[in-house]
C-alpha cells in the first residue's frame, strides 16, 4: 500500500461552490494584479524542501484545475500562458475562475510533458509530484531547471519528493502554496488575501462540526479487485477530519493509495465519500458498491449515505474548501 499515484492522472488520464463565489471569486477573478515596482528582481522560495531563486513568471503552464485554480486565485491571469487539463478534470467552464480560462490557452488535453512546455516556450511550470512531474515521462523540476525552465511543486506532493520532501498536512500545504508562489509571482498581499479567506472559512466549519463520535468515512477513487483510497496526506483527509468524520484510512501516512476490500468491511464505514471525475462518473461508483459482494452489506451501503465530491475539490486548490463546506453540511444533515 505504497502506491503514490494521484487520482486519475497516471491512469490517462462540480459544482461552483456559492461560499467561494462570494470569497475567492471576488479577490481572484479577472483580477489585474500588479507586482510591486520596488520587489527584488529575483526571490527565494522552497519548492518543496529545496530553496529556489525565482524570477516573475511571465508564461506560466498549469497541470490539472487545481495548479490553474491556485494561479487564478491570486488574480494571476496575466502570467498564465496556458494550461494542460487531462479528462479527469471536470470542464473548466464550470470553474469559478472560467472566465480565466477563457484568456489562456489549452495546451493539452493530455498528460503533461517536456515538448509540450519548450513548444510554448514556458518559464514556469506548475504541477503535483508523481502526478504532472515524474521521472518515467522525462519531465522533472531537475530537467526543467537544466533547460532553464522554473518550475513549482504543490507541497502536498512533496510528501514523497525524493531529493527534497516536504511533509504538512493538506490544508497547511494549500496554505504554503499559496504563500510560495504570492512570494514567487511578488504580490504577497494578494496571498495574504486569499489565504485568510479559506483560513476564515475552515474556522467556521470546525466550529459547527458535529460533537461525539465521528462519522466513520470511506473515501472511493476507483477500483474493484482492490479499491484505491486516500490516506493522511491527501485533502479528502482533512475535508473529513474537519468537517467531523474520520477517514478509515487516516492511519496510512501515503496519499492516494492502494488498500483491500477485507479492511474496508472490517472499519465498517458509515459514509462513503465518491471522488467524481470525467472518465470515470460517480454513479457508476455508486452501482458498482450496491452489487458487489464486498460492498453491499456495509452499513453506507445499504443505508445509501453516498457523499459526491468533485474531482477539483479532492485534488490540492482552492476549491478544497468548498469540498469541506458541502461535506459538512451533508454530515450536519445526517446528524440532525
Amino acid at each position: 500500500m505504497t502506491n503514490t499515484r494521484s487520482p486519475r492522472s497516471v491512469r490517462q488520464h462540480t459544482i461552483l461552490g456559492s461560499a467561494l463565489a462570494a470569497t475567492l471569486l471576488l479577490s481572484g477573478c479577472g483580477a489585474e494584479v500588479q507586482t510591486d515596482a520596488k520587489a527584488p528582481e529575483k526571490v527565494t522560495v522552497k519548492r518543496c524542501g529545496e530553496p529556489v531563486e525565482y524570477t516573475v513568471p511571465q508564461r506560466a503552464v498549469a497541470y490539472e484545475g487545481g495548479s490553474a485554480d491556485k494561479l487564478f486565485s491570486l488574480g494571476l491571469a496575466d502570467h498564465v500562458h496556458g494550461y494542460v487539463m487531462p479528462p479527469a478534470n471536470p470542464p473548466v467552464d464550470e470553474s469559478p475562475w472560467a472566465s480565466d480560462y477563457a484568456k489562456v490557452k489549452m495546451l493539452s488535453d493530455d498528460l503533461l510533458n517536456k515538448e509540450l512546455v519548450v513548444e510554448a516556450k514556458s518559464d514556469f511550470v506548475l504541477a503535483g509530484w508523481n502526478s504532472g512531474f515524474k521521472d518515467e515521462r522525462g519531465i522533472t523540476p531537475e530537467i526543467l531547471d537544466k533547460l532553464g525552465i522554473q518550475s513549482f511543486m504543490h507541497t502536498e506532493s512533496c510528501f514523497n519528493y525524493p531529493k527534497y520532501p516536504e511533509k504538512l498536512t493538506p490544508f497547511e500545504a494549500l496554505y504554503t502554496d499559496l504563500d510560495r508562489l504570492g512570494r514567487i509571482f511578488q504580490v504577497e498581499d494578494r496571498a495574504d488575501e486569499v489565504v485568510g479567506g479559506l483560513k476564515k472559512r475552515v474556522e467556521a466549519v470546525k466550529a459547527k462540526a458535529p460533537k461525539g463520535d465521528p462519522v466513520r468515512v470511506f473515501l472511493y477513487d476507483s477500483g474493484t479487485d482492490q479499491p484505491f483510497t486516500a490516506g493522511n496526506q491527501v485533502p479528502p483527509n482533512d475535508i473529513i477530519k474537519t468537517a467531523g468524520g474520520k477517514n478509515i484510512f487516516d492511519g496510512l501516512d501515503q496519499r492516494w493509495t492502494q488498500v483491500n476490500w477485507e479492511a474496508v468491511a472490517k472499519a465498517e464505514p458509515e459514509v462513503i465519500m465518491i471522488l467524481d471525475y470525467g472518465d470515470l462518473p460517480a454513479q457508476k461508483k455508486i452501482d458498482f458498491l450496491k452489487k458487489s459482494p464486498h460492498t453491499k452489506g456495509l452499513p453506507a451501503v445499504k443505508k445509501n449515505h453516498f457523499f459526491i465530491l468533485d474531482y477539483n475539490e479532492g485534488i490540492s486548490g482552492p476549491r478544497n474548501i468548498d469540498g469541506l463546506e458541502k461535506f459538512a453540511k451533508y454530515l450536519g444533515e445526517l446528524k440532525s
